[in-house]
């Protein structure tokens, strides 16, 4: 199938390039780890060449979509962000042309910026939202939904209408590996071979307990006490640590659905045994109607590519 698009999902740590065809369809994938912070002297011009030249070469014209932190400052240029509530065409009209040496041109998805007394933003989140959102039926999409998309700063996305209305940031990943590696919590802990699921559980059920009501900075040092006591063995420690970060997430945020319409649908968006620890978390707070969703950021790049009309369905 000839391609149609180059969609790029550029981050912090690593590059994706997809070659999509028709519809969208994936027709090859590339993982680099080409980063915008590990492209030296800010070569991105470089680094897209390494990632995609050939194929450019290849089927010369193609257009190219990019999202995620290379709109950041620290990126290839700055896209400013889109305000929430945001939908797709909302966002689709936002692109920044960044004009290359060919003559062709790379547009940037901007990010999402919710504005108020404390302000959140996301980068490239947004494209899986909206990728997500287009894989639903028509009546779905529109419904209330709770996406999480968990990570390094796991974000929990609240969409109604087809539109990113509110979003919560959790830290959850980097605090995770911050108190494993740079506190004596990480110094009685040892790799285990597979997940101990045992341990995991039992830190969620922690912070979903009375006990957690102190939050993460009391109920962490519970990792130090459980082992010196032997209650906690020294390959259980960071599988306990993990579940109670993510337990403490998860009560944060069904703390918030206190009103009458309660939980809306939950899905997720990430890695596969990421997204299974969320689920245990979730389906110990009592949530378990849980999905997962798949290809939602390939799927969002094509969408918002249409949007802008850089490809024609």
């Amino acid at each position: 199938m000839q391609a149609r698009l180059i969609g790029l999902d550029w981050g912090t740590s690593s590059l994706r390039a997809y070659r999509l065809g028709d519809s969208g369809q994936v027709l090859e994938t590339r993982e680099l780890a080409l980063g915008i912070m590990q492209v030296a002297e800010q070569r991105f011009d470089q680094a897209l060449d390494e990632a995609c030249g050939d194929w450019r070469a290849d089927e010369p014209g193609l257009p190219l979509i990019a999202c995620g932190m290379i709109g950041s400052a620290q990126g290839w240029r700055e896209a400013p962000y889109c305000p929430a509530p945001a939908g797709a065409a909302e966002v689709a009209r936002s692109l920044l042309s960044v004009p290359l040496d060919d003559g062709h041109t790379l547009h940037i998805i901007p990010g999402v910026l919710q504005n108020g007394r404390l302000p959140n933003v996301m980068r490239g989140e947004e494209t899986q939202v909206f990728g997500l959102l287009d894989s639903l039926d028509a009546h779905s999409s529109t419904q209330p939904l709770l996406i999480g998309l968990p990570g390094t700063h796991s974000k929990w996305v609240r969409s109604e209408e087809g539109c990113i209305r509110h979003f919560d940031t959790f830290m959850t990943g980097e605090i995770y590996a911050a108190v494993c590696a740079h506190t004596i919590l990480g110094r009685t802990q040892q790799r285990p071979e597979s997940f101990r699921a045992e341990a995991f559980d039992r830190g969620v059920a922690v912070a979903l307990s009375g006990d957690g009501a102190l939050g993460p900075l009391a109920t962490l040092f519970s990792a130090r006490t459980l082992s010196l006591t032997g209650a906690l063995a020294p390959t259980d420690q960071s599988d306990y640590v993990s579940g109670l970060m993510i337990g403490h997430e998860i009560a944060s945020l069904t703390a918030t659905f206190a009103s009458a319409q309660g939980v809306p649908r939950i899905v997720l968006i990430g890695n596969g045994q990421l997204c299974q620890r969320y689920e245990r978390a979730l389906s110990a707070a009592g949530l378990a109607d849980v999905h997962t969703a798949a290809q939602a950021t390939e799927r969002g790049l094509w969408l918002l590519a249409v949007a802008a009309g850089l490809v024609h369905p």
